[in-house]
């Protein structure tokens, strides 16, 4: 179109009165959620970890802490890590070995964020020992050990409990569930996830390699891209659609950039379909430096009456500020920065096992979000990119 052309058009539509429609930008409203009250916790329960491979177990400790527990020991395999728990956390005993934890009557709940494959093993001598378990993600990384933890649930009346922290542990994520929950965009249809990981961790670059362990590369360990990060996602599509059954339509996995390290993926991707809706995730590992965080993660939530859309930790190139959502519904559009909105799963998974509820996280949907990553993982296309 030449630039008379475009001009004639911007005429024509000031003429018809469409021009505000055309170019103006619509009515955005934007609010802060006010600071979450201080509650003090209403429970007291001891726990203890086994396993500090992932620095999740931080954020584990963090949330249960929040909720009134008490850590009392911990065990890990590796010296760097033991390094930085032991500053994090001077007054908590180190033990030799898992036995130490898994043995003492008085822990009511063991945490782990070991390797990915063990923590499975951990999770059900935890509960025949009488305690219940909350793991990093992923809580399980094969069918067999998944009929496992179910069969041990069954037998022992035990929790097992997965930490998906990209929902439980981000305020946006809570807010968005509770938007939801109120009917705000009407019935979820689809939930898109984006989730962009860095490869290099904690200086990685300064000793040229990428601060990852070697446990990291092997997916016989780590569980594969879909069911390791992807199980994140998963839990996501269940929860905002309310699906309780739900199948991998289908799903893939490519290794392009790190030849290298040949049973890794760094790009992967599923479609997914629930008796409640609909849900597509896409993984990989090559989120650039200059981003400035982790990850880009966006989840797209779609409804019959409107749409959510989260910007969860960074606002790129607009603002370093994560907790970032956006609603759009038939009144207007919305932004909502949800940096002060309340972290619920702490205090309500200790209530659980005080009171030997399902608040904080529903047993079945945990365990079908892990089955579902599995599933997507075991069957995905092993694609080559060549060029």
């Amino acid at each position: 179109m030449s630039d008379a052309q475009s001009s004639d058009r911007r005429d024509f539509l000031l003429a018809a009165g469409l021009g505000a429609l055309a170019f103006a930008p619509g009515d955005v409203k934007a609010q802060t959620l006010p600071a979450a009250p201080e509650v003090k916790p209403e429970h007291h329960i001891r726990f203890a970890v086994c396993g500090i491979s992932h620095d999740h177990i931080h954020g584990m400790i963090e949330a249960i802490t929040r909720g009134g527990g008490e850590l009392v020991a911990g065990w890990g395999l590796e010296p760097d890590k033991l390094a930085v728990f032991r500053r994090r956390y001077p007054g908590v005993k180190i033990v030799a070995n898992q036995d130490e934890i898994i043995d003492r009557t008085d822990i009511h709940l063991v945490l782990s964020s070991h390797i990915a494959n063990e923590r499975a093993g951990i999770g059900v001598r935890a509960m025949k020992a009488g305690k219940d378990f909350l793991a990093d993600k992923p809580g399980i990384t094969t069918l067999e050990d998944l009929a496992l933890v179910r069969k041990t649930i069954a037998e022992t009346g035990r929790i097992y409990g997965i930490l998906y922290s990209e929902r439980l542990e981000v305020r946006a994520a809570v807010h968005a569930g509770e938007l939801i929950r109120q009917g705000a965009i009407g019935k979820v249809i689809q939930t898109i996830n984006i989730a962009p990981h860095q490869v290099v961790q904690n200086g990685g670059l300064n000793g040229g390699g990428t601060g990852r362990p070697d446990w990291f590369w092997n997916e016989a360990q780590f569980g594969g891209i879909l069911c390791d990060i992807g199980s994140h996602q998963v839990d996501q599509f269940l929860f905002y659609t309310g699906s309780t059954r739900a199948e991998v339509v289908t799903s893939q996995v490519a290794n392009i950039r790190h030849p290298n390290h040949p049973h890794f993926q760094d790009f992967g991707d599923m479609m997914l379909r629930g008796d409640k809706g609909f849900g597509y995730v896409r993984l990989d590992w090559f989120t650039p430096a200059g981003l400035g965080t982790w990850g880009d993660g966006r989840l797209f939530v779609l409804g019959t009456d409107g749409y959510i859309e989260l910007r969860k930790y960074v606002d790129v190139a607009v603002a370093a500020r994560g907790n970032n959502l956006f609603v759009v519904d038939g009144k207007s559009a919305r932004y909502i920065d949800c940096t002060n909105g309340p972290l619920p799963f702490g205090p309500q998974f200790v209530a659980d096992i005080v009171r030997r509820t399902h608040t904080a996280q529903d047993q079945a949907q945990c365990l079908l979000a892990a089955e579902l990553s599995i599933r997507a993982q075991r069957n995905a296309a092993r694609v080559t990119i060549i060029g």
